[in-house]
């Protein structure tokens, strides 16, 4: 008897109380049993019909329902309809599914998964499958920038690279480190970002980067403390670097540009009190000016950044160029010399009486009182001795690249503080020691190599402006990558040729002089330049404001991005953004932390301070890489290639040494700060425990990471299969198919969890050593196949229940299976029942508990882990459920075994559909995910149903009456006359004459089924070759009819609908067609599972099993899969 509430694809193909029947007009009649009454599903058996199923109220509760038979008809087979009240679906992907009934697809017409066909645009279209707050209905909607990746990060990268270092500093440095060590204090640093540069591209091209950059990218991959942490850090690093550029602009226009004019405090701009009270007043403004360029849009900043650009750029080529005019060196930066000493500049230099250097070295004798000056000879002087013994004399300071400037640059010279600037290393070298300084030019700090890599390193620090604006950017993915590469080789070219060019060029005590202070107080590069030193002036100033809007610009997004995350709750606020998209809150609150840095004017004692902040962003970029890369996680498919874990250590390594090298003090109190910050966001630890040494801290982190798996499901991101395998054992306790558990093993790039269980058929009071010997049995193939993995072994008197024990219990919190690895029964149709039936029952297991199901069809020919395949693995895409026919294929092929291997995807496209779109989409999509594959739509059009669907159907049909008969009846030959004598041809007949004579001699009920499917078989195997002409004994339309009449072959002649049946095999058939048409030569097929009959039975479940095997048929290697009603891939990093 079947369910009057519907069949297996839906509500929409059955009314209730009706049944589905062939018409059989011509046939003879027979004693049909009397029609049961409908059921009351809650009242009594005899009643009004059930409702249909709707699987719209899936959430509803409902009682389970056992149709029990009514008065006067024959017994009724068990039909239990699954209880509802799951909880829904988390991803909103996989809802219920509305498609239209076309028979083509009716046998994935299930109520969980839609088709691909109305999921793929959705799926394809990121930005629709980012869970958003609800937001006002009557806001505009927020537009983009939408910049490409010379705008929206070569150009930021390059100006915050481009600083003040390279105008101001860059010479000394050269002077101090000498050409060979100059050049690997500026090879360090431009090696740090380089590496954090390439971790960064692998991580960016790892998914779609909405807004927030390096703290998205950082927090996705260590976790919310660490990102938060270094979030928050790197976020106060960029607000206050802001500041340092203002205050760095403001130092240029004073001092090298306009000069004292500008001061408001005083003429004496090199007094403290008048040059930081100008910086702060000047500041300001410019500061309220910048921010106001950044409220207005991000569009304008690009477009200011531009101009500025494009002076420092003019810049920087005035330098190159003037390198290469003043070839011969030039006469705009000569300097005096005392000996081999540097002196400040004076007006004549020489030591006649009366000139600069003699009134600073000489004093009248103490004895003499004269006032008369000119009446004095320089007998009447004390000179000083050093004045005495040397002579003074104007050395040229641009000595160009003929003169062999570079040989006197090669060799270090680093100075304690107070030492003189001198071309000599021999001599008594001129130091305080409470004498006066006179007009020397003396070293202000103490220098060293990891000193000078300290200094430098601020100037590199910019990498991050194009991936912090990562929300303005059309293409992140596309462009992060490409554009922080790009300007870190530029910058880096222009570094370390600059190193060189100006040793080959510039005269070793003037590249000393560390603020020209013996030309005047002029940039020494600006005396380099062509065609005049204003060019780098203003080049320079320009770059500092550029790289100050630059900063203004990514650090509140960098803030909204943390806020939006909530992690830290007193950030909430500053989530909101304006209609045109900008963060207004936070950039307020980024002009308050500027201006504080601004009001304290001098920003030199937390400089370094910023760069460890900036250093621990990017070592933490490298570690994140770093990780991912080690620990092969599934979600770990970066689109950029050219990466290395091993670099990303090495980044790691140079980033802690460089902060080291800088400030010992200040690494460790920025460590100390992200601590405190990381202990916040985290507000709870691990609970500590001391046991007995090694082990005790081992088994505190399993149980730690173990509680901590248990307080949910797991992210998209995280979910990998945790397998679970049902393997079936032979008489001798030996597993039957090992190529299971290399299938499990070929997965295990997932690094999941493997668990290899059996179950035995028995009382386990009895079986306890066959239990063992099983567990040993299949622990050493899980060691054979280097599975990492357990084994487990149930005892049960029904092999069916254990398998559900199996499915319900394994596991331990967090690490319980997610994916069930099941064997194909491949003898089913000649084998007793349970056989199928186990299979079946096992799908509704795996289902029911929410778990992912793979069916490996043609086990035996699966390669070994050791083999080599090469060829296509083929993915018929039919509907979407969670992603997990894209994530095999992808998991396959990090397998040495699959390696080799191209994916194909196959889509199947209805008449309403688009298959162009469609196929657009389904590219979009797979670029997201990183993974490459040829796509094709097959289109399939509604067609009429074959005659050979027809009579496979009915074969099936036949079949499974026959076996009823058998189940319920001693009489079996005249029940199956009764049942089967169609009106058939001579031949068709005889067929089942002859399936009733030879049953009518054997008693056993097995040997009966192998009979009846070896004479099923041989008519279908014939049917393929030459279908008969049925049309007029088996009519292809059915109608719906109140009154249950005869078998289920038998049906009313004016419905224009199929049976149920009849449009699953026509969409096993047609299916099977198109795949094994275009996959005839693929090395894997991996498509879709159907869904199992909801209603039990076994006639329900037997056609089930027909289904799947016309379905697959003329198929070598067939992987079915059916996921667990949850996403497991996502297109975000």
């Amino acid at each position: 008897m079947e369910n009057p509430s519907g069949s297996l694809g839906g509500s929409d193909i059955s009314s209730p109380g009706s049944r589905f029947k062939v018409d059989t007009a011509n046939i003879p009649p027979t004693s049909p049993p009397p029609p049961p009454p409908p059921l009351d599903s809650q009242s009594s058996p005899c009643g009004s019909p059930p409702p249909p199923f709707d699987a719209s109220n899936d959430a509803a509760t409902t009682d389970e329902e056992i149709l029990t038979p009514c008065s006067g008809g024959e017994p009724s087979a068990l039909i239990i309809n699954i209880p509802k009240g799951d909880s829904q679906d988390d991803d909103h992907l996989i809802k219920n599914n509305k498609d239209s009934t076309s028979t083509n697809l009716y046998l994935y017409q299930d109520e969980e998964r839609p088709h691909m066909a109305s999921a793929i645009s959705s799926m394809a279209n990121y930005s629709a499958t980012i869970q958003s707050r609800p937001t006002d209905p009557d806001a505009k909607p927020v537009q983009s920038a939408n910049l490409g990746t010379l705008m929206g990060v070569y150009l930021p990268c390059i100006q915050n690279i481009f600083g003040v270092i390279l105008f101001i500093r860059m010479t000394w440095i050269v002077g101090t480190a000498g050409a060979v060590e100059g050049f690997f204090v500026v090879f360090m640093g431009c090696c740090v970002t380089l590496l954090t540069a390439i971790s960064m591209a692998a991580i960016a091209t790892n998914g779609v980067v909405p807004g927030g950059g390096s703290y998205f990218m950082i927090s996705r991959a260590l976790g919310p403390e660490f990102g938060g942490a270094v979030g928050i850090l790197f976020y106060l690093a960029t607000s206050v670097a802001a500041a340092m550029y203002i205050i760095g602009a403001i130092e240029i226009l004073i001092i090298y540009i306009v000069g004292p004019a500008m001061s408001l405090f005083g003429p004496d701009i090199t007094n403290d009190f008048v040059k930081f009270n100008n910086y702060r007043v000047y500041g300001t403004f410019l500061l309220i000016t910048m921010g106001t360029i950044v409220f207005i849009g991000v569009r304008f900043v690009n477009k200011f950044a531009a101009v500025a650009l494009a002076c420092v750029l003019l810049s920087i080529v005035s330098i190159y160029v003037g390198i290469f005019v003043n070839i011969g060196g030039n006469d705009k930066a000569n300097f005096c010399v005392l000996g081999t000493r540097i002196v400040r500049q004076v007006n004549n230099c020489t030591k006649e009486q009366g000139s600069d250097l003699f009134e600073q070295w000489c004093k009248l004798n103490g004895t003499l009182a004269s006032n008369d000056t000119s009446a004095l000879t320089p007998g009447d002087y004390v000179c000083d001795e050093y004045f005495n013994k040397n002579e003074a004399f104007m050395k040229r300071g641009i000595r160009g690249l003929w003169n062999g400037t570079f040989y006197d640059n090669v060799v270090s010279t680093y100075k304690d503080v107070g030492d003189s600037i001198s071309s000599s290393s021999e001599e008594f070298e001129y130091n305080l020691g409470g004498a006066p300084k006179r007009g020397y030019i003396t070293s202000d700090i103490y220098t060293s190599f990891v000193i000078l890599v300290g200094i430098f390193f601020p100037s590199c620090t910019g990498i991050m402006a194009g991936s912090n604006r990562s929300g303005d950017l059309a293409d992140p993915q596309k462009s992060i990558p490409i554009g922080t590469i790009m300007a870190i080789l530029t910058t880096s070219t222009v570094y370390l040729s600059s190193v060189l060019l100006f040793a080959a060029t510039v005269d070793p005590l003037l590249l000393r002089d560390k603020f020209g202070e013996s030309i005047g107080g002029s940039l020494v590069v600006g005396n380099i330049a062509w065609p005049h030193p204003k060019v780098v002036e203003i080049g320079s100033l320009l770059s500092t404001i550029g790289a100050g809007l630059q900063s203004l610009t990514g650090a509140p997004r960098l803030l909204q991005a943390i806020a939006k995350d909530g992690i830290i709750p007193f950030l909430a606020p500053f989530q909101v953004q304006s209609a045109k998209g900008e963060p207004v809150r936070a950039l307020g609150i980024t002009l308050l932390i500027c201006e504080v840095a601004v009001l304290i004017g001098n920003v030199d004692e937390i400089a370094p301070l910023l760069s460890m902040f900036f250093l621990m962003c990017y070592g933490f970029v490298n570690l994140a890489c770093a990780l991912q890369t080690l620990l092969r996680t599934p979600n770990w498919r970066p689109r950029f290639k050219y990466y290395h874990w091993s670099l990303s250590l090495l980044g790691v390594v140079l980033c802690i040494a460089v902060m080291f090298m800088s400030s010992w003090y200040y690494a460790l109190l920025a460590m100390g700060i992200a601590g405190i910050i990381y202990k916040y966001i985290e507000y709870r630890g691990a609970e500590k425990e001391w046991g007995d040494g090694i082990r005790g801290l081992a088994l505190s982190a399993a149980r730690f990471s173990l509680l901590r798996l248990e307080e949910g499901p797991p992210h998209t991101k995280n979910w990998r299969p945790q397998i679970l395998i049902l393997a079936k054992l032979d008489s001798q306790l030996k597993v039957k198919h090992k190529r299971l558990f290399a299938l499990a093993s070929q997965l295990k790039a997932g690094k999941g969890l493997t668990i290899g269980v059996t179950v035995l058929d028995g009382h386990f009071g009895k079986m306890y050593g066959e239990a063992q010997a099983a567990k040993f049995s299949i622990q050493q193939v899980i060691k054979d196949e280097a599975v990492k993995g357990f084994a487990d072994v149930v005892v049960s008197k029904d092999i069916s229940d254990g398998v559900c024990h199996l499915t319900q219990t394994t596991g331990l919190g967090g690490m319980k299976p997610n994916t069930v690895i099941l064997g194909w029964p491949n003898s089913w149709r000649k084998k007793e029942e349970d056989s199928w039936k186990v299979f079946v029952d096992s799908v509704r297991y795996a289902s029911a508990a929410k778990m992912a199901l793979l069916v490996p069809k043609g086990i035996q020919r699966y390669p070994d882990s050791g083999d080599k395949v090469k060829g296509n693995i083929d993915i018929w895409w039919i509907v979407h459920d969670g992603g997990l026919l894209m994530l095999l294929p992808f998991l396959l092929k990090q397998h040495r075994t699959w390696k080799n291997c191209k994916l194909r995807i196959f889509s199947v496209a209805q008449h309403e559909d688009n298959s162009i779109q469609m196929k657009k989409d389904l590219k979009t999509f797979l670029y997201h995910l990183r993974i490459e594959a040829d796509v094709e739509v097959v289109e399939m059009q509604d067609s009429d149903i074959s005659e050979y669907t027809y009579e496979r159907t009915l074969l099936m049909e036949q079949r499974n009456e026959m076996l009823k008969e058998m189940r319920v009846s001693d009489k079996r030959k005249g029940k199956m006359t009764r049942r089967l004598s169609l009106n058939k041809g001579v031949g068709e007949y005889k067929v089942v004459d002859d399936i009733i004579i030879h049953t009518d001699k054997v008693t056993n009920e097995i040997e009966v089924e192998n009979i009846v499917t070896t004479h099923v078989e041989t008519v279908i195997e014939n049917s393929r070759a030459d279908v008969p002409n049925i049309e007029d004994k088996i009519p292809p339309k059915i109608e719906e009819d109140n009154e249950l009449q005869g078998n289920s072959l038998t049906v009313p002649k004016s419905s224009n609908r199929e049976s149920s049946n009849v449009r699953r095999m026509h969409t096993a058939v047609r299916l099977n067609e198109v795949i094994v048409n275009k996959s005839h030569d693929a090395k894997l097929v991996i498509l879709n599972l159907p869904s199992p009959p909801k209603i039990m039975g076994p006639d329900k479940d037997a056609s089930y099993m027909e289904f799947l095997e016309v379905l697959t048929e003329g198929l070598e290697r067939v992987l079915m899969v059916r996921g667990g009603g949850r996403e497991v891939i996502t297109i975000y990093s």
